[in-house]
Order: structure tokens, then sequence, then C-alpha cells
């Protein structure tokens, strides 16, 4: 790989060198490199774009990195990821798109990543997207999870987009099953003419199930976000939707939470806020000597922390 695209797998995997453990890196629609170890194994789909990963029974402390990288501009890439977890698991996913534009035509990543997670199993899915380029062309990325919780196990799904991405789709949707817990973690930051649409839908169909969605963003300069969320309370469990927003210049964003109890022992709860920085803050930071842009910058980053 060329330093461009080095440098994208170190921006959206943290990756320095070629990771320990199973991996599949994308790069420009093909793949790039692969491996499995005893306990994961990856396929490629014959029907679609796309892999079949297969983690074992009882794989514990394993990790899996499967980035994918655009550095041609124009390209259009589409994969189907499908991860069948086994029972008594314990592994981390570390997921992820970033794109160099240099032309002046989009650039496209849409990933359908579903999740077959068995019982008592725990998955860490980090995922995170981020653009670049000197082109005129956009930067266009649409991920979509779907995920689907055996009994007794546990989802933390962690989302990121900082920087570089002029429109996205990310639609999310759980069904949940006895005793399991999912947890989802969203930040998002937006400028220019950017947009970002966020979609969550929650089935809670699990005896004593419970889910939290947490969304965090940043909305600069005349760039618009739509956050929405649904859950959907089927059994006795516990749902938490909650979406703080920070609202800066000409930029506008809309929250959108909806809980819905179709048990009577369903407890569900949903927060949104939207704000701008608080005029205190700034002032604060800066009688420690920062300019009020670098105040910002301060907030801002501790926000999204």
């Amino acid at each position: 790989m060329d330093d461009v695209q080095k440098r994208l797998l170190e921006e959206v995997a943290d990756l320095h060198k070629i990771p320990v453990g199973a991996y599949n890196i994308r790069a420009n629609g093909k793949l790039e490199g692969r491996a499995t170890t005893e306990n994961i194994n990856i396929v490629t789909k014959e029907d679609k774009p796309g892999i079949d990963i297969f983690v074992k029974d009882g794989t514990v402390n394993e990790s899996l990195h499967i980035p994918v990288i655009l550095s041609q501009s124009g390209l259009e890439d589409l994969v189907y990821n499908d991860f069948h977890i086994g029972d008594n698991c314990n592994v981390t996913i570390i997921a992820g798109c970033g794109i160099h534009n240099g032309g002046d035509k989009s650039s496209r990543h849409d990933g359908i990543h579903t999740f077959y997670i068995g019982d008592n199993s725990k998955v860490k899915y980090v995922e995170k997207h981020y653009g670049e380029g000197d082109g005129s062309g956009e930067n266009i990325m649409n991920p979509t999870t779907i995920i689907n919780l055996g009994k007794d196990s546990y989802m933390e799904m962690e989302t990121v987009q900082i920087k570089g991405v002029d429109s996205t789709v990310r639609d999310s949707k759980a069904v949940v099953g006895d005793g399991s817990t999912l947890i989802i973690k969203e930040k998002i930051m937006t400028h220019g003419k950017q947009k970002a649409e966020t979609n969550f839908k929650v089935d809670l169909n699990g005896m004593d199930c419970s889910c939290d969605v947490i969304s965090r963003s940043v909305a600069k300069d005349a760039s618009h976000q739509r956050f929405c969320s649904e859950i959907n309370g089927n059994n006795k469990c516990m749902g938490h939707t909650e979406c703080d927003a920070i609202i800066m210049d000409d930029a506008s964003v809309s929250a959108i939470p909806e809980i819905t109890a179709n048990c009577i022992d369903a407890s569900l709860i949903h927060e949104a806020a939207i704000g701008k920085i608080a005029g205190e803050q700034l002032i604060k930071l800066m009688t420690l000597g920062l300019t009020e842009k670098e105040a910002e910058e301060q907030i801002v980053n501790g926000f999204l922390k």
C-alpha cells in the first residue's frame, strides 16, 4: 500500500503495521490482505461482495480487524459482512472506513454488517469513519448495522465520525433476546455543508433485556444533523435513549426520540438536548489565556471525548 492508504488505516483502525490476530483489509474495492486464526475464520461471499466471519464457541480474548479504505476518486464500494459469533465468546471487532478523494467525482462506501451473536457472549464493536482529500468530489459513507443478540449476551458498539464525511445515512437495527444488553455510543461532528442522518431501531423482545443508546454530536458552519431513535419494549425490559448536541454557527440539528411500551413491565426513558456552548464556559477558559477559538475547541473535544 502507498502512504495515503497507510495513513487511512491509521486513522480508522489505529493500524501502524499488520495486526495480530484475524484481519481482512479491503482497499479500493478489492482484498488487500487477510489472516485467519484457529478460532476465527473469514470466507469470501460467493453471491455478493463481502465476507462471512465465523467465530467458534468459547473464543475469548481475540480480536478481528476489518477496515475499508478508498483512495480512488469516483469509486463506489458496497459490501455485505456477516458475523457469526458462537456461544460463550469474548471478542473485539475493529471496523471502519477511510476515504481519500483527490478528484472531482464522489467516492462512496456502503457497508451492511449483520451480527448473529450466540448465547452468553460478549462483543465490542468499534467503527470509525474518516474522510480527507483536496478534490471537489464528495466523501459518502452509509453504514448499516443489524444486530441479533442471543440469550444472556452483551454487545457494545462505538461509532465515531469526526472529520471529512460530506454525507452519511447511518442505520442500525437490533433485536435483543432474554437477559441480553446492548450499548450503543455514537459521536459525530459535521462542518461546512455536511449532512448526517442517524436512525436507531431497537426491539427489546427478551425477558429482562436492556439497551442504552447514547449520541453526542457537534454541528458547525452550515451543516445539518438528524437523529432518530426508536425503542420498542416488547417484554419486561429497560431501555434508554439520549441525544446531546452542540450547535454552532448556522448549523441545524433535529432530534427525534421515540419509545413504545408494548408490555406493562417495560421501563423506557428518552432524553434529548440541543444547545450552544455556554458563554460562561468560554469566559472561564479565556481567563486562563486561551483565545475564543481555542476555548471552543477545548469544549468540543471534551464533549466528544
